[in-house]
């Protein structure tokens, strides 16, 4: 009943985009593993770890477009609970090392040892139990965004004023975090992981194993905002992203559906912090930093807000972009090239790749209108 639900009326792009990860979560691993390496068709771990980033962004965007493309919530403090779920999943990491660590403490992480710490803070116990870690992947992000949205909404706060308190309560977090009796490593962060659910999270085929977690996890993040969005409560919350006010008059409460939307896309977001950590290897301060949040915005935008498929698009698109312009004698032009993407997208694309390439096939198609004959003058 649930997949009936997530799958009716899918369009042709959905199902589409549904082909092509699940293709990915299978294709890419398995040119990896049992492809020989000398093979041009081989994909190397390196080439694919990389690619379960770009990918951990597309669900990243997702989220986003969620709150802002279909109920107008600009946040850009969305970085902030992309870093909760990475925090979470790193937590988890940090405690499977044991008496691996540098130092050969079997309970305190290396950093901790370091710093003259006598014994784990209360808030680390049970990340030693991978259930209890993907709980507070869910939970730490989707508690901060609930406690957060229930005094925002209830007072009414929108537009500018909100975008501005999230990105406050970003930088606010990443202060935090960088203090090193936080116990979250400091500026360093938390990094020299091992395993994950006992295998080693630099073998190959653990790396090919979290690609395709990624792929399946875009796969159920896209199907869960999509579900929200053709759904009855999807309806209203494109009209209090229309037309707040008289939505409201209507008798919706409001601050409840911009709290349930907002919520469920900072689970999302803490979700694909988490499945970027072990692929990348390391989480710091710097995630909450918020010139990421704002670039997950233009990701949006470039691919095509409030389309779901052009967010994950532009969130793979640009990143790529971004790879390609930081490696070389491009490295310093990169913030000038995504500056001018941005102003170019605003100016001549607002509804994005995505929007906008619909809006050029659908003008082809479009019949051209039928002409009348002139009549013939009368003899």
């Amino acid at each position: 009943m649930i997949a009936r639900f997530l799958l009716q009326d899918m369009d042709r792009r959905g199902a589409i985009f549904l082909a092509l990860i699940a293709g990915l979560a299978i294709l890419i691993p398995a040119l990896n593993l049992l492809v020989p390496a000398g093979s041009p068709f081989h994909v190397p771990t390196s080439t694919m770890s990389l690619w379960g980033k770009y990918l951990c962004y597309a669900l990243l965007a997702i989220s986003l477009d969620l709150v802002w493309g279909y109920c107008g919530i600009l946040s850009l403090g969305h970085g902030a609970f992309f870093a909760l779920g990475g925090y979470a999943m790193g937590m988890y990491l940090m405690r499977q090392i044991g008496s691996r660590g540098t130092y050969g403490n079997p309970i305190l992480p290396d950093f901790m040892v370091f710093l003259n710490w006598k014994e784990l803070p209360w808030y680390w116990y049970g990340f030693d139990s991978f259930p209890f870690a993907m709980l507070m992947v869910l939970l730490a992000p989707g508690l901060l965004a609930f406690v957060f949205g229930w005094f925002a909404f209830r007072s009414r706060v929108t537009g500018v004023y909100l975008s501005i308190i999230t990105q406050a309560l970003t930088y606010a977090l990443l202060l935090a975090f960088f203090r090193n009796d936080m116990g979250f490593g400091g500026n360093n962060g938390l990094t020299d992981f091992k395993d994950i659910l006992g295998f080693n999270v630099q073998a190959q085929a653990t790396r090919a194993a979290l690609f395709s977690m990624t792929c399946v996890m875009l796969i159920a993040g896209f199907l869960i905002a999509r579900g929200i969005v053709v759904s009855k409560l999807g309806k209203v919350v494109i009209a209090i992203r229309d037309a707040e006010s008289r939505t409201r008059f209507l008798g919706y409460r409001v601050d409840r559906f911009k709290l349930f939307v907002f919520t469920v896309s900072a689970c999302m977001a803490g979700v694909a912090g988490a499945l970027y950590v072990p692929q990348v290897g390391i989480i710091n301060p710097s995630e909450f930093a918020p010139a990421n949040s704002i670039e997950t915005v233009i990701w949006v935008a470039v691919g095509g807000r409030g389309t779901l498929v052009g967010a994950a698009l532009g969130g793979v698109v640009v990143n790529y972009a971004k790879t390609i312009f930081t490696s070389g004698f491009m490295a310093p032009y990169w913030l000038f090239a995504l500056g001018a993407l941005f102003v170019f997208v605003t100016l001549f694309m607002p509804k994005g790749i995505l929007g906008t390439a619909q809006d050029w096939w659908e003008k082809r198609r479009r019949p051209a209108p039928a002409t009348t004959p002139e009549p013939a003058p009368a003899e």
